[in-house]
């Protein structure tokens, strides 16, 4: 779909002022007669005058007798103009790159903001560029302007945050669907920083802290359950198995005793107590 209605679109913006057929007339073409003969009779002196040299990323718009040449933009290589009767204009078709200056936002949700953006774009049609608009960069960089101003007037604070790409691509449709009667193609639009106030920075600052407190104490209080519930099918196995209970024993002291301790203090059951002074007594 994009193919089929890109292609009239841009059709209609190259014609729009190109596609008229009134000719010169008698007189003009006496002009361009005499440039031709005033060329012929000069040579080679002339040529230095009328041969000009269009670079690979150049068109040429050749204005004969104040209209332009019908078909295209001339170029690259070699172009012959006549002296008199014809005027060109270069136009560079590499990508440029504006920088939006910060602006001053007011969001939907009533925050002042200041965003400031790049746009790349690029001529596509080079005569479009120079007949219908003045200075094509001059509108192209104002229309970026207000065009990130007016989208983002529409947008909460929270959306400007979370939704940047989506919201550069709106700005990209918004200026390629306004600029292609200029002959240009906005190629991407990045948003490159958000500043808001300090007063609302501390009080987002503010809010993340309580969320992630809030959070950690709900973590903790399921790791505490977590641990409780471990810890009682611990002791209903210790209940079933005594001699569980002295291994544990064994392994609290091995742990201790790797970590060199001068003192270990072993638990000693109390019903072993009477048995031992008893034995010693007998001995005794």
């Amino acid at each position: 779909m994009d193919s089929e209605t890109n292609t009239p679109r841009k059709e209609s913006a190259e014609n729009l002022v190109a596609d008229r057929k009134e000719g010169i007339g008698v007189c003009g073409w006496i002009l361009v007669s005499l440039s031709f003969l005033f060329v012929v009779l000069t040579f080679p002196f002339s040529i230095w005058a009328c041969v000009k040299i269009i670079k690979e990323y150049e068109r040429a718009v050749v204005f004969r007798l104040g209209r332009i040449l019908p078909k295209k933009a001339k170029g690259p290589g070699l172009l012959l103009v006549l002296p008199c009767t014809d005027v060109f204009t270069k136009v560079d078709l590499r990508t440029v790159t504006w920088n939006i200056p910060p602006q001053e936002i007011l969001t939907k949700d009533s925050v002042t903001t200041q965003v400031d953006g790049v746009v790349y774009y690029r001529i596509c049609s080079a005569i479009s560029s120079v007949a219908n608009v003045s200075n094509v960069h001059l509108a192209t960089y104002l229309l970026a302007q207000t065009t990130l101003r007016n989208v983002l007037g529409t947008q909460s604070l929270s959306q400007i945050l979370s939704s940047r790409e989506e919201i550069a691509h709106n700005i990209q449709t918004m200026l390629d669907s306004a600029t292609h009667k200029w002959g240009i193609k906005v190629a991407r639009v990045e948003i490159k920083d958000v500043r808001i106030p300090m007063e609302m920075q501390r009080a987002m600052a503010a809010e993340a802290e309580a969320t992630r407190e809030a959070r950690a104490k709900v973590v903790a209080a399921e790791g505490e359950m977590n641990a409780s519930k471990a810890l009682k099918q611990a002791s209903t196995v210790l209940v079933e198995s005594p001699v569980a209970l002295q291994l544990r024993y064994l392994q609290t002291l091995t742990t201790m005793a790797t970590e060199k301790n001068s003192t270990i203090v072993f638990p000693l059951p109390i019903s072993m107590v009477p048995g031992l002074y008893k034995n010693n007594g007998e001995k005794k």
